[in-house]
């Protein structure tokens, strides 16, 4: 079938289930994920001027690859599938479109060549990429990962063994998520001396998305080693209480109710987001982008994100009060009254951030 994206037109798989099936990858579902790609590259070429050159690691049908190159941008298409590879080059040819499509896997690409943005948006999991997509990225890093659940902590195992963190199963599980796989990351950047440092990152829709801008060398490679840390949550009482420091030391029991205490980590800790950048994104949102409201909403949102490592959910916390939810505005306004900072957050329309413990906003907005 034939879709419109931005600028172009491209053939894809028709996949009417999200992406599923047998044939080259294409899940329609991720249109605000490319939306926003395409406005972020836009203003880190205007932060980072001398960037030109763009690879879509793991291409599928090439959308992102093409829809780059439209915009300007120097582009490498790899797939080491004959269908996926063959899509690529029609897409590109039917937009009057140049790059360079490379038939192989993209680890052996990332370890040969290097580009000034990386886009890694494999099928489940990036890890098996992150090593070759660090070393093959000069500026930026962009990374899709769909395999939430065991990021979230869901698949408990399967989250360890992939991202080499004790993940949580949490009512924040979409920011779990997010911060054990730019943990993973900047572990990862790490070990090259590369300081990865995430300049815009969301949870939506079942997928998670950062973009990691690179610094080298082997002190602000340790400065952002030094933002990692663990979160201690009761899942009783709601508390939780984060620290950052490889090892953990959690306390024996929630200092709130007594009740047992779970660690989540080593995850990031700081921000997920740079705010500036962020609104800078949102002004190069252009209304040929099918999603184009919804990507400056959550554009808005992200900015406004007050800077703590866990979220709450209204909804959850009332329902554990014995009393009902009220207007997220009003929420929020109650606990600033009180002499807190809150913001709501991307992560759903309930979900809120404050520098409040669990104890604090339940006093803080009672009627």
């Amino acid at each position: 079938m034939r879709v419109n994206e931005g600028q172009v037109t491209v053939t894809v798989p028709e996949q009417p289930d999200a992406g599923k099936g047998a044939d080259v990858f294409f899940n329609p579902v991720q249109e605000l994920n490319r939306d926003l790609t395409v406005a972020t590259l836009r203003a880190y070429r205007k932060r980072t001027p001398r960037v030109g050159t763009y690879l879509d690691a793991t291409a599928a049908s090439g959308i992102r690859g093409v829809r780059a190159a439209a915009d300007g941008w120097e582009t490498s298409l790899c797939d080491v599938d004959d269908d996926a590879v063959a899509l690529c080059r029609e897409n590109l040819e039917d937009n009057g479109l140049e790059g360079e499509v490379h038939h192989e896997n993209a680890n052996v690409l990332m370890h040969s060549e290097a580009f000034d943005v990386v886009d890694l948006d494999p099928f489940g999991t990036p890890i098996p990429f992150a090593d070759a997509a660090i070393q093959g990225t000069k500026h930026l890093l962009c990374v899709t990962a769909t395999d939430t659940a065991p990021l979230c902590g869901a698949h408990f195992e399967s989250g360890v063994r992939s991202y080499g963190a004790v993940p949580r199963n949490t009512e924040f599980h979409p920011e779990m998520g997010l911060r054990v796989l730019l943990g993973a990351m900047v572990r990862t950047a790490a070990r090259y001396d590369i300081a990865a440092r995430p300049v815009l990152s969301h949870a939506t829709s079942h997928y998670v998305r950062t973009y990691l801008e690179f610094d080298h060398g082997a002190k602000v490679a340790n400065d952002c080693i030094d933002e990692l840390g663990h979160v201690y949550y009761c899942q009783r009482c709601l508390w939780r209480e984060s620290e950052r420091g490889l090892i953990a030391d959690a306390p024996e029991t929630c200092p709130h109710c007594g009740e047992h205490v779970q660690t989540a980590g080593p995850i990031w800790l700081a921000r997920s987001c740079e705010p500036e950048f962020v609104q800078s994104v949102a002004e190069e949102v252009t209304e040929e982008m099918g999603t184009a409201k919804k990507a400056r909403e959550l554009c808005e949102t992200l900015a406004g994100e007050l800077d703590t490592p866990t979220h709450y959910d209204q909804h959850r916390l009332c329902k554990r009060w014995g009393r009902g939810a009220e207007a997220m505005d009003t929420f929020i306004e109650k606990l600033r009254a009180a002499g807190y900072e809150a913001s709501r957050t991307h992560y759903s329309g309930t979900s809120f951030k404050t520098d409040a413990d669990v104890e604090a906003i339940r006093d803080a907005t009672a009627e």
